[in-house]
């Protein structure tokens, strides 16, 4: 008989806020409960009118946010905060990539990977090309319904937020 296979463990990250999912993860770990969301980071590409358009690094990803607060960042600047985002019903999906839709606009449809959430927030953290705090709006659904590496996909309501880090 052949020896049984082990699968390599899974190497924790060294940023809490950027949790990795261990290798191969389809679920089975539920979302830590963190009232600290995973950050984003973009520069300016559009501001005024209570909102602002970023360039996601590495991505092609141009999100439109609303901004509620008075903000100063100014064209060209290099910003980091929370981009909140309310979720429909939020499905759990066997196979598939991370992506926002559209690649430039307010965001409408999300999907990635599970990386977090706060159960008392009733929001999970998901990873799609940049990281989303999703507030499930769907009364059926909890955040302990979700695991850790659980690919999901959703429809977002209008109004996503970006909240500036301070």
């Amino acid at each position: 008989p052949e020896p049984p296979v082990s699968r390599p463990a899974a190497v924790p990250s060294s940023d809490p806020a950027h949790p990795r999912p261990p290798a191969g993860a389809r679920g089975g770990d539920a979302p830590r409960d963190s009232a600290v969301p995973p950050a984003a980071t973009g520069r300016v590409t559009a501001a005024g009118d209570g909102g602002v358009e970023l360039k996601i690094p590495g991505t092609h990803y141009r999100p439109k946010l609303v901004v509620e607060a008075a903000w100063s960042a100014v064209v060209g600047d290099k910003v980091t905060g929370t981009v909140h985002a309310v979720a429909r019903r939020v499905d759990v999906i066997p196979a598939g990539g991370r992506y926002v839709e559209p690649v430039t606009g307010r965001p409408r449809r999300v999907q990635g990977r599970v990386v977090g959430g706060h159960g008392a927030g009733g929001v999970i953290y998901v990873n799609a090309g940049f990281p989303l705090v999703c507030m499930l709006t769907d009364p059926r659904q909890k955040v302990g319904d979700f695991s850790i590496g659980q690919l999901v996909s959703f429809d977002v309501e209008p109004g996503a937020v970006f909240k500036p880090a301070r």
